[in-house]
């Protein structure tokens, strides 16, 4: 019989909770009640293959909930990738599942929550990963959360007879459920802060911008990753590719009688035509009419969203995660003009820009002025002016991961702020990305703050303002630096101003992006990497 209270004095027994469809029985674990592989929504395969999700069907007695659920399908990560990044695989249909870690499982804790949405391309990756260890929260005093989601061409396929952004409308019932039974676990529905890095923080991004998802979270982190809308033609040609090398209609029906070993080797072979910094076909969210109405970030640069309070940040040299691995730095060096021309197509912008980068930078190479140009073009222009149009009343707080990887050639890459955010360096899939030796101090200070924001809404730092205060986490204590990148920044400004230049991101049409007045800066040259921040041209508080 399942039973709507739990042993949290004691903690002799498993704890056991109710959730609308039926009682989990999850485990203690240092102290710490811990769930997972809770379904929230039912097996999308079937007839449920590439459509939206629905509740799951109750389930008599007691479902153990102490080991992960299964992962959605996804292909592998390549060699170079697999040795830095972990990405378990759980075998099984049921998985559009989630876990909860709670200091204090029962209705009446009503503790903060945070909804962690993983990042990933929106192709790999799963809330098993053992850096998404939510421990470190709970013992913090805040209910964790983390889910997962379709991905690839189930969660992200454009097709003629199925919604779109199935992968998007997997998380919403995930906050839906969070919603309505978190108070079960000791959380408060009230107080939930959303957080996710690159696909995930790309993925709030659209949540925050969704009439549909208003209410449910109080709080949102974006990190490394900002709102936007990809075109419809790009993710339509990623379909078509694999529809063209399967021999099928690009259909959903005909993709849902293609066997999923077969459909996730074609995924991952077409994907090879693309990267982050290359560009290229690749799935994304598209505006759909219904759950993503118009571009996100056009919609919150508009005013959407006015009263969720933001956390937005990137690390220092995100692109190394890109180009490293594959030994890509070493042949974007080589092709010097070549891989310039194609930063300017891939930015479309004038030759001013990287003049103006290599001008601030006289020491770079190549690869690193590409990596940084189209890292501010695409992530750190938009998220800054995201800050810049949030309401005083609720206002945004913006720092900057600067602590170099132990790995060599990775620098402060994309994804490695992870596992200082969850407090898990210690954990061995962490050290993969950090190499041996990650400071615990640094994680202390970025987990206290994340933990900060989701309970009082202010991480510990200036907010942002005319200023730009940006917190630095990197060598020594962290510290804010006023303006750090505002030189490289300006350098978008003035090409903004040229007829018909995008504002931000290549997908979004120049009309619709309300250009912020800025003062340009002088171009002067500094050191590079742009570590400490102090050389990017940023004036440090104490």
């Amino acid at each position: 019989m399942a039973v709507d209270a739990v042993d949290s004095v004691s903690r002799t027994h498993d704890p056991v909770v109710t959730t609308p469809y039926g009682a989990v029985r999850g485990r203690y674990e240092d102290g710490i009640a811990v769930f997972r592989g809770i379904p929230y929504a039912a097996p999308p395969f079937g007839a449920r293959r590439f459509r939206p999700p629905v509740p799951p069907e109750p389930w008599d007695g007691v479902r153990d909930a102490g080991e992960f659920g299964p992962t959605p399908p996804k292909p592998p990560y390549s060699e170079a990738f697999a040795r830095l990044l972990a990405d378990p695989v759980v075998p099984g249909d049921d998985c559009l599942n989630l876990n909860v870690w709670t200091p204090e499982p029962g209705p009446g804790a009503r503790l903060p929550v945070m909804v962690w949405i993983h990042g990933g391309a929106l192709t790999r990756g799963s809330s098993a990963v053992p850096v998404y260890d939510g421990h470190a929260f709970a013992r913090d005093g805040v209910v964790l959360v983390s889910i997962n989601y379709r991905l690839g061409v189930e969660g992200y396929g454009l097709f003629p007879d199925a919604p779109p952004n199935a992968g998007l409308r997997d998380q919403l019932a995930a906050l839906e459920w969070v919603r309505e039974s978190i108070a079960r676990f000791g959380g408060d529905p009230d107080r939930v802060t959303v957080f996710g890095e690159s696909a995930g923080a790309i993925s709030i991004g659209a949540l925050l911008a969704s009439p549909r998802a208003q209410g449910l979270f109080r709080r949102a982190v974006l990190q490394s990753g900002p709102p936007e809308a990809s075109e419809r033609d790009k993710v339509r040609r990623m379909v078509r590719r694999m529809a063209t090398r399967l021999k099928v209609p690009a259909t959903a029906r005909a993709f849902a009688a293609v066997d999923r070993a077969l459909l996730l080797r074609t995924q991952a072979d077409v994907a090879r035509l693309s990267s982050p910094v290359l560009g290229g076909p690749a799935f994304g969210i598209v505006v759909d009419g219904d759950l993503v109405p118009r571009d996100p970030m056009e919609a919150l640069l508009a005013g959407g969203a006015p009263d969720v309070e933001l956390l937005l940040g990137w690390t220092s040299e995100e692109y190394r995660l890109w180009l490293a691995p594959g030994g890509l730095l070493e042949r974007v060096d080589r092709l010097g003009p070549v891989a310039l021309a194609g930063a300017m197509a891939r930015c479309r912008c004038g030759h001013e820009v990287p003049r103006g980068y290599r001008a601030i930078h006289p020491g770079a190479g190549t690869a690193d002025l590409v990596g940084q140009m189209v890292t501010d073009h695409l992530l750190r222009v938009p998220l800054h002016r995201l800050a810049d149009a949030r309401p005083p009343r609720t206002p945004a707080y913006v720092y900057d991961f600067a602590w170099p990887s132990n790995v060599p050639g990775l620098g402060a890459c994309h994804a490695l702020e992870l596992g200082f955010v969850f407090d898990t360096v210690e954990v061995p899939q962490a050290a993969q990305l950090a190499g041996p030796g990650a400071p615990q101090e640094l994680a202390d200070a970025m987990h206290a703050a994340w933990v900060r924001f989701a309970v009082e809404g202010d991480p510990g730092w200036q907010a942002w303002d005319a200023s730009h205060p940006v917190r630095i986490f990197g060598a020594g204590a962290p510290h804010t630096v006023l303006g750090p990148r505002d030189r490289e920044l300006a350098l978008w400004d003035a090409e903004s101003g040229r007829p018909g230049a995008p504002l931000s991101s290549p997908e979004s049409a120049p009309s619709s992006r309300p250009r912020r007045p800025r003062r340009v800066m002088a171009v002067r040259p500094s050191s590079w990497p742009p570590l400490p921040p102090r050389a990017g041209g940023g004036r440090s508080l104490p």
